[in-house]
């Protein structure tokens, strides 16, 4: 088994944290991960990405020219990585900011509405996890379950009080995957 992932969008859209989640999740389950940040420049509003590899052999080296999956959270990052995605790959895409259609037919595309979903429970912020949620019942690499405990022990301190509406966010996502 392995997954190969990359996340991307825009610094501040929480980018680095399904990442990290998602390693963690792995980490949890007894698999083997590996996670490579990668930011611009810019503070908040540059570019932001992630590569994270999920695995049941040991992972030789974090570089993935070609992911069998991407995130793309914003225009720009689906045209630098959809080229990339290897045949019968994943492309989810972030609906409400990317209008323009996943140009290949080689892979699978998913459409997520992230921004409109976490509009509608009432905190833009969580369109991060309205994805992952998706992500992550359509690949099926981790379970959710695994995802929820990780994100409790991420968020913490003050940050706690927003572990519920994560969660709920991430059961959207899920919910648009057709069984």
């Amino acid at each position: 088994m392995l997954e190969e992932v990359i996340i991307a969008g825009f610094g501040g859209q929480g980018v680095m944290l399904m990442g990290k989640l998602l390693t963690y999740a792995g980490m949890l389950e007894g698999k083997k991960v590996a996670w490579m940040p990668s930011y611009g420049p810019e503070m908040r509003g540059g570019t932001a990405n992630c590569t994270v590899i999920i695995s049941s052999e040991e992972i030789a080296s974090p570089v993935v020219p070609h992911p069998k999956s991407i995130i793309a959270m914003n225009k720009p990052s689906l045209d630098k990585f959809e080229p990339t995605v290897h045949k019968d790959g994943l492309i989810i895409v972030n609906e409400s900011l990317i209008d323009q259609k996943v140009t290949r037919n080689d892979v699978s595309a998913v459409r997520v509405p992230a921004n409109d979903i976490a509009n509608k429970l009432g905190n833009m912020k969580v369109s991060n996890m309205v994805i992952l949620g998706s992500y992550v019942k359509n690949s099926g690499i981790v379970k959710m379950e695994s995802i929820f405990k990780t994100l409790e022990k991420t968020l913490t301190g003050r940050k706690q009080k927003l572990i519920a509406i994560n969660k709920l966010a991430l059961k959207e996502g899920a919910k648009l995957v057709k069984e």
